[in-house]
């Protein structure tokens, strides 16, 4: 049985966050306001697993409440409808909280709740029946909750990764998990109540959730949301003097870089945080985003499975550029014949189904298929990976997942998945097909069943 304070969004809305405009409170009341005037949904959600497709949004906090404690798996909102059909049938998922730009892309027959009004109001759908739930109730509510909880050890989310083997597997994360790693990102970030954190990335994706929406809310600040990224804007934001954090991925950064660059100034006055991961990072980006800036760009690690930082320079010690930093706070790392090996309160509680076609968890350490080295001033460097994944854009892509895909297409024979250097020294992804078909006819195939960003940028077709 759950204890009240051990739940995650209930430690959220202890602190006085917010969320754009709106009180973390306040989101996790509408949430819970949710559930006490919808009968429907909290018999649909019964015994089973919620599901949240929304962008970086207020609207997100307020789904993760009315998930009801239990285990909510997070969609990236770039998922293909056959991705999503998928996961939310693996997981077990009784009910998805959306918005109507989205919905069309969960199964027909699958109850959602659409969140385009929240935290006033929801449209709840079960069953062909439609009703609108005014959560105005939740004005005035005080939630109580305890920032310093340790967590339980129940489900709060699960993340669809590591389809080392083709098929994505289903990482549970519990409220320890993910308030431990909240809580060694807001050590580690010198996170306080005056930060306001521009969150630039999918809140789906644990690094956004965690490091610019959990970890702030935790320490009583604000986050800003851009539910779609855009530089120009995003430039114009971090040069207003309103926002002292920014996080994203290598990608991210050379598009702020070029966006500030043309503008008068690339100076960000405060701005004192500027974190990075997802993604390997070329010191060349660092050493230029410091040179235009004035702030130093700091690396981290992470995985999934490990909720998901692990490695982070740490914003009370010098930025050692070229490095992942040292482990985080409540995380042990050691490096197992050059492999990445980590344990702590982050470590996930393993997969939904399929298991052992994951990554593995011995004696307590997670080994994540990674490759580092340790330097003399006690920062770790990356050297590489060893399971068969490269990363695009900050996201996971995995060869045998889109070469499976595409072995169902009528007409393939064969079909084999490459990485491929761009200009800007990120990896595209190379597709080569032995069969009778097109390459227009591969590229539809690969857009009706895969997310946006594993679409093949070259493809040969033999």
């Amino acid at each position: 049985m759950l204890e009240p304070f051990s739940l995650l969004p209930l430690a959220l809305a202890a602190t006085g966050g917010h969320v754009d405009d709106y009180e973390a409170q306040q989101l996790i009341a509408a949430g819970l306001t949710l559930l006490q005037r919808s009968a429907p949904l909290v018999r649909t959600l019964a015994g089973k697993r919620a599901a949240i497709l929304l962008p970086t949004s207020p609207a997100f906090y307020t789904a993760l409440a009315a998930s009801e404690g239990r285990g909510a798996v997070l969609i990236n909102p770039l998922a293909a409808p056959l991705e999503i059909a998928y996961q939310l049938a693996d997981a077990g998922v009784g009910a998805v909280f959306t918005n109507s730009s989205l919905a069309s892309a969960v199964p027909p027959n699958v109850p959602r709740v659409l969140l385009d009004d929240a935290p006033r109001s929801a449209r709840v759908v079960v069953g062909g029946a439609v009703r609108d739930v005014d959560l105005g109730s939740h004005v005035g509510l005080t939630i109580e909750g305890d920032s310093s909880a340790t967590g339980s050890d129940e489900e709060a989310a699960v993340v669809y990764t590591s389809a080392m083997q083709g098929i994505p597997l289903g990482a549970i994360l519990s409220h320890r998990n993910l308030l431990a790693n909240a809580r060694a990102t807001v050590q580690a970030a010198e996170n306080t109540p005056g930060d306001t954190v521009l969150a630039l990335l999918p809140f789906a994706h644990l690094f956004g959730f965690t490091v610019t929406g959990n970890a702030p809310l935790l320490a009583g600040a604000r986050v800003r949301t851009m539910p779609r990224f855009n530089p120009a804007r995003a430039a114009e934001l971090l040069a207003s003097g309103e926002i002292t954090q920014v996080v994203g991925v290598p990608t991210v950064y050379r598009a702020l870089l070029a966006a500030l660059e043309r503008r008068d100034s690339a100076r960000l006055d405060g701005v004192r945080l500027c974190i990075c991961g997802g993604s390997p990072l070329e010191m060349a980006l660092q050493d230029r985003w410091f040179d235009r800036t004035g702030v130093e760009l700091r690396q981290g690690y992470g995985l999934t499975e490990a909720g998901p930082v692990c490695l982070f320079n740490r914003a009370d010690w010098p930025n050692a550029r070229g490095t992942l930093g040292v482990p985080f706070p409540g995380v042990d790392v050691s490096l197992v014949a050059g492999e990445i090996c980590v344990r702590g309160d982050n470590v996930f509680h393993g997969y939904v189904s399929g298991g052992d076609r994951g990554l593995q968890v011995v004696d307590g350490w997670l080994h994540t298929g990674d490759a580092a080295r340790l330097n003399e001033d006690g920062t770790v460097a990356f050297a590489g990976v060893q399971k068969p994944m490269f990363t695009r854009n900050g996201f996971n892509i995995y060869p045998r997942e889109i070469e499976l895909a595409l072995s169902e297409m009528p007409g393939v024979a064969d079909a084999r998945v490459t990485p491929q250097r761009t200009d800007d020294g990120e990896l595209s992804i190379a597709v080569e097909v032995r069969g009778a078909v097109t390459e227009e006819a591969v590229r539809a195939w690969c857009a009706r069943r895969l997310s946006g960003y594993k679409q093949p940028a070259v493809i040969s077709v033999l």
